[in-house]
């Protein structure tokens, strides 16, 4: 738990608690909150801390170098695997009955412990397939 409180934290966690299924960039986060008075440093910094304390993941993807940040903290995402769409951005928790079965299998068969926090399986999502098949 961070030392204090500011207003600036206060703003971005309120944000992204809003935005908890969405991957940000801090450039997002930044116009989002430029009403809030907060620079796009006070947003990193913020984001920094937030990610030691485990409250946001840092996501890249592969087809790009932007970085992008996911808020953790909610109750629905603490022992979720996430879905992320390569095509919109968007991410999905998966349906906890298939999460625990390739969990479990991935334990059994392979002896692999899977972290939930830190995993995101990347693929495309209904709506963008559906776009796609128009």
């Amino acid at each position: 738990m961070p030392k204090y409180m500011t207003k600036q934290r206060k703003a971005l966690l309120a944000f992204l608690e809003q935005h908890a299924d969405e991957e940000l960039s801090a450039r997002q986060i930044e116009q989002a909150l430029c009403g809030d008075g907060i620079s796009i440093s006070a947003v990193y910094r913020n984001l920094s801390e937030l990610q030691k304390e485990r409250k946001v993941r840092k996501v890249t993807k592969s087809d790009s170098r932007e970085v992008y940040y996911l808020y953790t903290d909610c109750d629905h995402c603490k022992e979720c695997l996430h879905l992320s769409c390569k095509k919109c951005g968007k991410t999905y928790h998966m349906n906890s009955e298939g999460a625990q079965m390739l969990v479990r299998n991935l334990a059994q068969s392979d002896e692999f412990a899977i972290d939930k926090a830190d995993t995101v399986l990347y693929g495309v999502c209904r709506d963008c397939q559906k776009k796609h098949e128009e």
